[in-house]
């Protein structure tokens, strides 16, 4: 582990030292040492860190003295550490790394960093959740943010998206309203981080045009695995502008994981924001501290303006996706996390975005959504961090920034000179053409009277929603039901779970039924607005796995833990974990006690964690080894509960030799079949992998070989555990007849 670590290091320096926005920072950075001593911020050395200047003596303690300048500033730097939290996505974390172009989209823009193969961009991306404090988990259900600075050489460029490609309201004048419904009840100030709750359902109900938005949000994308398994979405429509002044298109942003879309289950979500609120901050921390880099597919939709009014739907509507049948993404580039922040507050709570940060290429459209938005985030960043918050290290541009603007609270730029206007006798700091790289704004032509008004387009408000639900799989319709469910039984006002359930008739019957009978509303007869029948590829998180992408079955970065006690087989242990970590598993090591545990040879093993100390919920995957440690495991209900929790988790489970009887015990059911005997051969049955006999790992050398159908142990335990859940698991019943 490290040498894993040291290589994974010694990456991240590599891949950084030609970072412009690494170098940027650099200057800023300290690396506190024993050499270095104390001082004070007006840089005088400090002889204690401990004790106020007082009038004292050795007998007595006196009474402190104001004039300790060195205690006041201490005091002083202590209670004002906070600044104002964001209003929403309070809670999130952040990576630098890099951007690069598969190809040139210099057929619809000039911008550099859309065209320019050569370059490498550095990136700052932060994610987050939406209605939660700072001090929220990380696993509730609800949007997720997608931010991501782009460090070009023309200027920096905010995408400040979301992890779903669409959002509740069409018009930026309704945002106040839309997360006051979703944030704590103002009278109680309750509940913390969910929507789980009458105003905000009471909201979703007045406002059809959420229909689409919450569809998804109740869908599994709403408690996403990772931050790494998660899809980015630009949300709202932008355009693309080219300098020979040619067509203007209008384009959506994608980023797709390589790793695939995944999500947690809703009672996995549930215990892991009690038993690890911080599980996503620490899972992208670790990936990258291990050297297992995220990317993401980079694309763009893109609509020529002449083709604009060639849908049913409005381009500019933000509650509305672009069809892939219709509009394909184009992938043109891939972005890559690679280094941790240094600091957390100064690089990531510090980092702002604002949508009105485009270069030139890059334009807005009439998204009203968006105008509001390049308003509201601008004005947010000076409530935040105030007038110069472009100067921070993090926020601010690789390239050249020089301009007349002087002075506020927090300045850092020094500019020299008797000149702050223009234009002056010096031609000093002169307008830039087009073509000397300014930013040039398309001369759009606008005809259209002053009125409070949207395209009729913008008042359909449902095909989406059913096209939404129709495109998902059984299970992901399961879980929709499910988390509907939820949500309406946290409801105590009639009114609002009765009239949400006429809603999910103009979507589904089947649906509104389902959730009636779990919200305690009147079963519908009659559907609301008929189901077109309809589906679309790119909406379900079955179209995002890696081989649906055509990408390798993997198990990189995936968490797997190795349940031990003493007496285990060291033999077995070994093998299994070499062969997982060779292929880019993080396998870590379960027993009774993290003090060393003695294997049936001798041979000792100190656990990374202890039963106690962590729980199923915290590792995609589960293995026990053979050995007479089982005996003693079989009668340790916390194990039991481990493996039937990753059972009903849908996760994969492997078991060699005496370990098979500790996963028969526990997950014993109709239709479970196990391997048995000294010859039973590698039985694979829902997910979990037995071995008795034949087929034991030792000794391993190849590499692994994940493919469906193994016949090899590992094989086909490594290839379950690629498939991140066995949902068939679910869907016949199994999962809910264990006791977890």
């Amino acid at each position: 582990m490290q040498k894993a670590l040291g290589r994974a290091t010694e990456a991240v320096t590599s891949a950084m030292e030609s970072n412009k926005k690494a170098a940027d920072m650099k200057s800023e950075m300290k690396e506190p040492t024993s050499k270095d001593p104390y001082t004070s911020d007006f840089g005088v050395k400090g002889i204690t860190h401990d004790t106020w200047l007082s009038a004292s003596t050795g007998d007595r303690t006196g009474p402190a003295l104001l004039e300790d300048g060195f205690g006041r500033e201490k005091i002083m730097r202590f209670d004002h550490e906070r600044i104002p939290e964001r209003v929403v996505h309070a809670r999130g974390t952040g990576a630098f790394g890099t951007f690069k172009l598969y190809e040139s989209a210099s057929d619809v823009t000039s911008a550099g960093v859309l065209t320019d193969t050569s370059r490498t961009t550095p990136v700052f991306v932060r994610f987050s959740t939406v209605l939660g404090s700072r001090g929220s988990a990380d696993t509730v259900r609800d949007v997720r943010g997608f931010a991501v600075k782009f460090y070009t050489e023309e200027g920096n460029w905010d995408i400040v998206g979301n992890d779903i490609p669409v959002f509740f309201i069409q018009d930026a004048f309704k945002f106040p309203d839309v997360i006051h419904s979703g944030k704590p009840e103002p009278d109680r100030e309750v509940p913390q981080a969910q929507s789980a709750h009458n105003n905000f359902w009471d909201f979703q109900f007045l406002h059809t045009e959420a229909t689409h938005m919450f569809m998804w949000a109740m869908s599994d994308r709403g408690i996403p695995r990772s931050y790494r398994m998660m899809q980015g979405f630009g949300v709202n429509t932008f355009t693309l502008t080219k300098n020979d002044g040619g067509e203007r298109h209008f384009v959506k942003f994608h980023f797709t994981p390589t790793l695939g879309v995944h999500s947690l289950v809703w009672d996995e979500a549930l215990k892991l924001a009690g038993q690890d609120p911080d599980f996503h901050r620490k899972d992208l921390y670790t990936a990258i501290d291990m050297g297992v880099y995220p990317t993401w597919k980079f694309g763009i939709q893109v609509i020529p303006e002449s083709k604009q009014d060639d849908f049913d739907f409005d381009i500019l509507d933000a509650t509305k996706v672009w069809p892939e049948e219709l509009i394909p993404v184009r992938y043109i580039g891939e972005m890559q996390l690679n280094k941790n922040v240094d600091e957390y507050f100064t690089q990531t709570e510090q980092s702002a975005f604002c949508t009105a940060h485009v270069v030139p290429g890059i334009g807005f459209s009439d998204d009203p959504l968006l105008q509001g938005r390049n308003f509201s985030y601008f004005d947010t960043q000076l409530s935040r961090l105030g007038v110069n918050w472009q100067e921070l290290p993090v926020n601010r541009p690789v390239c050249p920034v020089i301009n007349n603007n002087r002075d506020g609270a927090l300045r850092h730029t020094i500019t020299k000179g008797a000149i702050n206007y223009w234009p002056n006798r010096k031609s000093a700091i002169p307008p830039s053409s087009a073509e000397q790289g300014g930013y040039l704004d398309h001369p759009e032509k606008v005809v259209a009277r002053k009125q409070r008004l949207h395209s009729a387009k913008f008042s359909e408000h449902f095909s989406q929603a059913q096209l939404f639900w129709n495109s998902m799989s059984e299970v992901e319709k399961s879980h929709i039901i499910n988390a509907l469910g939820f949500e309406l039984d946290h409801c105590d006002d009639p009114l609002v779970y009765e009239r949400m359930v006429t809603r999910l008739c103009d979507i589904s019957l089947e649906l509104a039924q389902a959730v009636a009978e779990k919200a305690g509303a009147p079963t519908p007869e009659k559907t609301g607005k008929p189901n077109h029948g309809k589906t679309a590829k790119g909406l379900s998180q079955f179209d995002f796995t890696p081989e649906a992408m055509g990408l390798p079955a993997t198990i990189a970065s995936r968490m797997i833990a190795i349940i031990i006690g003493d007496g285990f087989n060291f033999a077995e242990y070994e093998a299994v974990k070499g062969a997982l970590s060779a292929a880019g598993a993080f396998v870590f090591t379960v027993g009774p006690k993290r003090q060393p545990v003695k294997s049936s040879t001798g041979q000792s093993v100190a656990p990374d964690h202890h039963f106690e100390g962590m729980r199923s919920t915290m590792f995609d995957s589960l293995y026990i080894p053979s050995g007479e440690h089982v005996k003693v495991l079989m009668k340790q209900g916390r194990v039991i509960h481990w493996v039937r929790e990753a059972f009903g988790h849908c996760k994969a489970i492997g078991a060699t030799g005496e370990g098979v009887s500790l996963v028969k015990m526990a997950c014993e059911l109709p239709g479970m079949l196990f391997s048995q005997g000294e010859s039973g051969e590698v039985v694979d049955c829902y997910g979990v992998v037995t071995a008795a006999g034949v087929g034991r790992p030792t000794g391993v050398t190849e590499a692994l070989k994940m493919v469906k159908g193994a016949k090899n142990f590992l094989d086909a335990y490594a290839f379950n555990v690629s498939q991140h859940r066995n949902f068939k698991r679910e869907l016949d019943g199994l999962t809910s007849m264990v006791a977890y």
